[in-house]
């Protein structure tokens, strides 16, 4: 009987060492992959990735990390198998080498779990969450709290997220970090029409705690506070169609023009479920939301063709303009709102349109993506309905590609893309201002000649007006460390359950 269990234990130190050399070598090489392709991954963006949908992942980043990850740890457990296989007869010396294989492999799990929480800066990121402050609370400006005024004739607005743009791609000469301009195109809608700077040359807005992803961007654009994961964020598709609403006591643009009688459209080119960005605009504007899926169930695209996270920013586009056509037909103001993607990390999506004109691939991608945003807003201004309409431009967030700005200067800043074309309103205090994207929501507004009682709204000011930012008020780094702190007042603002509780 003691022989029979010593045997069973054997078996089961083999296997169990086994698993844990092929998870440990996973874990390792995930931490490593991770690292290198998002170069500024944050606790928010982690966690609140892990509570909404991901279907619609570009597959080409799955694939891309189980071939960083898995051949390896085939190689190495196929590798212990045989030395264990081969000292099956000496048990002592089978047994020794299983303990050493164990602490090891627990070792590795132990330094890749720890060079991760470094990175992510966790400690900090639970003591923010320990730390009580009433801080969003005290200068939270609800919209619905303030008048906000149309004018008599009411503008269009064109609003265009530009994956990963940052005037860092521009040359240095005009503000940018780089030798050469990669995005000249959109280098010259900055300079012809108003276009906000950190400094005294082109410039843009500081991407703040809970704005640095892509819906955290989308969220922050549109309701000026950050996304932070501190509660029960509900974005999944079961809460459409019911009484649920997601983040019900925030009142974003989509939810203001839509009261105004704004016909309101979302197209994006991967799927609308990915993060909770259809739910999300359904729900706060009541958008028609035009996604991969959408396009592909028209027929317009065959049912089989998928490139990238699903059509390519030259086909969106398109279909953009066969939307502005259709919009421009009815009576109601419109507000059209694009997402590009071809520029999203890992290195971009190079499309028929891309040019090889420089060594790395993804300022090619750049490079064509200024061209076709250049091309889409000249056949904008070629329409009827453009004298009417504000066409705003805003990268959602500095890129995560891992080594894009690897030679940029450390001392520079680099900063998020915007540009307002045919404002409604002008300003000049354009230069030198310190501000983030949460102050794009209001003056987002203000450009489409909504005036703004006390110019403020969420926790963004109207930079068109003489109002100081928070970020002027108290810094980048100071205004950072205020939004990562525990707030209840915003647990409730956007918190089903506290809002459910509270009634």
């Amino acid at each position: 009987m003691k022989k029979i269990l010593i045997k069973a234990l054997d078996i089961f130190s083999i296997f169990f060492v086994l698993i844990l050399s092929a998870m440990s070598i996973i874990i390792y090489n995930l931490v490593e992959w991770i690292l290198n392709t998002w170069g500024m991954l944050s606790m928010d963006e982690i966690i609140f990735h892990m509570k909404v949908p991901l279907e619609g992942t570009n597959e080409d980043m799955i694939v891309d990390a189980i071939n960083y990850c898995v051949p390896l740890a085939v190689i190495i457990g196929c590798a212990v198998f045989i030395i264990l296989a081969c000292t099956r007869e000496y048990k002592k010396l089978m047994r020794c080498i299983i303990l050493t294989l164990i602490i090891i492999f627990c070792f590795i799990d132990v330094l890749s779990i720890g060079k991760l929480w470094d990175e992510l800066d966790v400690n900090e990121y639970i003591e923010a969450q320990n730390k009580e402050s009433t801080f969003i609370q005290n200068n939270y400006v609800d919209p619905r709290s303030v008048s906000l005024e149309f004018p008599e004739k009411k503008r269009n607005i064109i609003y265009i997220y530009l994956e990963s743009m940052e005037t860092t791609y521009m040359s240095k000469d005009v503000g940018g970090g780089f030798q050469n301009n990669v995005i000249p195109e959109l280098t010259q809608i900055a300079e012809n029409n108003i276009s906000f700077s950190n400094t005294d040359k082109l410039g843009g807005a500081y991407s703040t705690v809970g704005t640095t992803w892509t819906m955290g961007a989308m969220f922050a654009q549109s309701t000026g506070m950050p996304l932070k994961t501190d509660n029960d964020i509900t974005l999944r598709s079961e809460y459409i169609g019911n009484e649920i609403t997601i983040f019900p006591s925030v009142y974003s643009i989509g939810d203001i023009l839509n009261d105004a009688g704004y016909k309101q459209v979302l197209m994006i080119g991967s799927d609308g479920s990915f993060a909770g960005r259809k739910n999300f605009y359904e729900q706060h504007g009541d958008y028609e939301v035009v996604d991969y899926n959408t396009i592909k169930s028209q027929g317009v695209i065959p049912e089989d063709y998928c490139v990238w996270w699903g059509i390519e920013d030259e086909k969106l586009f398109s279909f953009a303009k066969q939307k502005l056509v259709e919009l421009s037909s009815g009576n109601e103001p419109f507000n059209l709102t694009l997402l590009t993607v071809d520029t999203h990390f890992e290195d971009g999506y190079v499309c028929r349109l891309c040019r090889n004109d420089y060594d790395d691939q993804y300022a090619n991608v750049m490079a064509c993506s200024s061209r076709q945003v250049y091309e889409f807003v000249n056949w904008i201004q070629q329409q009827q309905f453009y004298q009417d309409t504000t066409i705003v431009l805003v990268g959602d967030h500095l890129t995560m590609d891992s080594d894009f700005c690897q030679k940029v200067n450390d001392n520079y800043q680099r900063i998020v893309y915007n540009a307002f074309i045919n404002s409604a309103v002008e300003t000049n205090n354009l230069k030198n201002r310190k501000f983030t994207t949460l102050d794009i929501f209001p003056t987002t507004l203000a450009s489409m000649g909504v005036q703004i009682e006390g110019d403020k709204l969420g926790l963004g000011v109207n930079l068109f007006s003489d109002k100081e930012t928070l970020a002027e008020q108290m810094g980048y780094k100071k205004l950072d460390e205020k939004l990562k702190e525990k707030s209840l007042f915003y647990d409730q603002l956007i918190n089903v359950k506290a809002y459910e509780e509270s009634k």
